[in-house]
């Protein structure tokens, strides 16, 4: 059994070049991103520029994962959770409604559809560590 199946590996560089790009346009382009999704520009940027530097580290967290799984697989759990608890904070926020509903769209490709590859890729990481 190989450490990593290659659909695997390849999700895992996906979903780190995608959360590199993400936190590079949440870092960087910010005022372009509300601008696309419809939203105003928050007053004060540096939460948002914070959240990408986050988004960004997570991305590199899952270029490791790939790299050596057993020895990253933390990061794999952190980022799961991430994603799971950013779900959950986006929904309240919508349901609030201090957020519309479109929103919900870009967790779900942001987030949402990464929750169980995540899952069956830590359990397959931990059979073929024990």
């Amino acid at each position: 059994m190989n450490a990593l199946r290659p659909w695997m590996w390849w999700l895992l560089r996906f979903a780190g070049t995608y959360n590199l790009l993400a936190g590079l346009v949440m870092l960087v382009f910010y005022h372009e991103a509300f601008k696309l999704l419809g939203m105003p520009r928050p007053k004060l940027v540096l939460p948002v520029q914070l959240v990408g530097v986050l988004v960004g580290l997570f991305g590199v967290g899952y270029h490791l994962v790939a790299s050596s799984p057993e020895q990253n697989r933390n990061l794999l759990r952190l980022g799961f959770w991430s994603k799971l608890l950013g779900t959950a904070l986006a929904i309240y926020t919508v349901g609030r409604g201090d957020l519309p509903g479109w929103f919900l769209v870009v967790v779900f490709f942001a987030d949402v559809i990464y929750l169980p590859p995540f899952w069956m890729i830590d359990r397959h990481i931990r059979r073929w560590a024990a």
